[in-house]
């Protein structure tokens, strides 16, 4: 066993090492940090969907509470960083509109049927989770797919790109966020059972590692946490190498993303997390006594659902402007509206998503642990 995990922690050191060595130490840094959230999500099993299904199905909030700590913890940091480094640090802000707030829902409901947010997605492949793979595929498309149409979900109407600390000063957009932090957790703790209430000190830990990694993240790039543009960007790339003329598209065509679709992935900050992301749960994984990963004995109509589903996971995701990281965590973190109107609409879509799961006979040997999704 020693030897064993030996060779998984010189794998990590590997890909940080190479990771310098194709694009420099900004970029190994990226992967350590992506490689530190799949260790954190998968080997302390903190997670997104698994937490809400529980809040609603067994009166658990022991998980939401965790989330909304990290997201406190990482925003009572980030809101005084991008206001002493307005031109070098950026939110993750986006406008609130009607296709933004139809792909937060759809993407809740999703997320549910198939037991899996996006970076519960890249932590079920990491795993070697085969019907997480397959989901991954469909998830890379499907953001993908979403920035062709995306022009047309914001035309549909956005309003403005709103902030709490744009409505109300740095330190009121600050307090604002802890309250509202506070009182969705205050609701959460009314609604649950004795003893389902507070978090566990494992998921105490998870809280602090998440936050302290999100805003390691968003010192290094610049830029908070996400998922999902890196996923966009992959489908991207293959649908290039296809044949694909993407410079008449609106979205690839603008000159930042034309610049990364044109520039090596490892350049891409996003990219660089996802990547260690996916190879720190397999390292997590790996690492136990007992790292044989479930398998899913789905019929051939299953493995097309789930193929489809992660198709409907990534343009949802696109549409709404992030996934539960990039809009949900990072978007409140760093106090954008359109954060919590995400949290909202998802929260809906996802307790209808509940009740369609048992429709899709989808076993519940789906992934690692359902609390990781």
């Amino acid at each position: 066993m020693l030897s064993r995990r030996l060779t998984l922690f010189a794998v990590g050191l590997a890909l940080v090492a190479a990771a310098f060595s194709w694009a420099g130490p900004r970029a190994a840094f990226l992967v350590a940090i992506g490689l530190g959230f799949g260790l954190v999500l998968e080997g302390l099993r903190f997670g997104f969907a698994g937490p809400w299904r529980t809040v609603v199905t067994d009166r658990d909030a022991r998980g939401l509470v965790a989330q909304l700590l990290a997201i406190g913890a990482t925003a009572a940091l980030a809101l005084p960083l991008l206001a002493a480094a307005p031109g070098e640090l950026a939110g993750a802000h986006a406008p609130v509109g009607f296709g933004m707030i139809l792909g937060a829902f759809v993407f809740g409901m999703a997320m549910q049927v198939v037991m899996g947010c996006g970076s519960g997605t890249l932590i079920n492949a990491g795993s070697g989770n085969l019907v997480g793979l397959v989901a991954l595929v469909g998830f890379i498309a499907g953001s993908f797919a979403g920035t062709l149409h995306l022009d047309f979900w914001t035309g549909l109407g956005t309003l403005p790109v709103i902030t709490l600390q744009g409505f109300a000063g740095n330190g009121g957009g600050l307090v604002l966020t802890l309250a509202a932090l506070g009182l969705v957790g205050y609701a959460a703790i009314r609604r649950a059972d004795p003893g389902k209430r507070l978090p566990p000190l494992r998921l105490w830990v998870a809280a602090g590692l998440i936050a302290a990694l999100a805003l390691l993240n968003l010192i290094v790039a610049g830029q908070p946490w996400g998922i999902v543009y890196g996923l966009g960007l992959w489908g991207a790339k293959v649908a290039e190498a296809g044949g694909a003329d993407l410079v008449a598209t609106a979205y690839w065509a603008s000159p930042a993303n034309a610049e990364r679709l044109s520039a090596s992935i490892l350049t891409d900050v996003t990219s660089l997390t996802n990547i260690g992301l996916i190879v720190g749960a397999f390292l997590a994984m790996r690492w136990r006594s007992s790292p044989d990963a479930p398998t899913a004995a789905l019929t051939v109509p299953s493995w097309v659902f789930v193929l489809v589903a992660g198709i409907v996971l990534g343009y949802s995701a696109r549409m709404a402007f992030g996934c539960n990281v990039g809009a949900f965590f990072s978007g409140i973190s760093t106090g954008s509206l359109h954060g919590w109107v995400w949290f909202a609409a998802a929260f809906v879509g996802s307790f209808l998503g509940l009740r369609l799961r048992p429709l899709v006979l989808v076993p519940r040997k789906f992934t690692q642990a359902e609390g990781v999704a």
